[in-house]
């Protein structure tokens, strides 16, 4: 008989977007991937690994979306912000717009 594996290989579906923000304002990146509960997850940016916290909100949304919202950025936050999931990444380019430089 076939048996699943118990774990099975999670991969990228939809990845981050790289984004432009204005300083001050909340960012948030989402990366779909192809199955819920995926266990081995991580957000970095600047290769620095996240946590949830006050100014880093790490959610899941429908079971598949990983969200990723940074609070009141600031032009210290410009950087590659990476989701991974298993052997898999997924990254995009934060950039933040200082205050006044933000062309309408």
């Amino acid at each position: 008989p076939f048996l699943p594996p118990s774990e099975p290989d999670v991969t990228i579906v939809s990845g981050l977007r790289d984004t432009v923000v204005a300083e001050g304002d909340d960012v948030t990146f989402r990366c779909q991937v192809s199955h819920e509960n995926a266990r081995d997850v991580e957000w970095k940016l600047q290769d620095v690994a996240l946590q949830n916290n006050e100014m880093n909100e790490i959610s899941v949304e429908k079971g598949k979306i990983h969200t990723l919202t940074l609070r009141k950025v600031t032009e210290q936050d410009i950087g590659t912000v990476t989701f991974r999931v298993g052997p898999h990444t997924s990254t995009a380019e934060l950039t933040v717009k200082g205050e006044g430089s933000l062309s309408c």
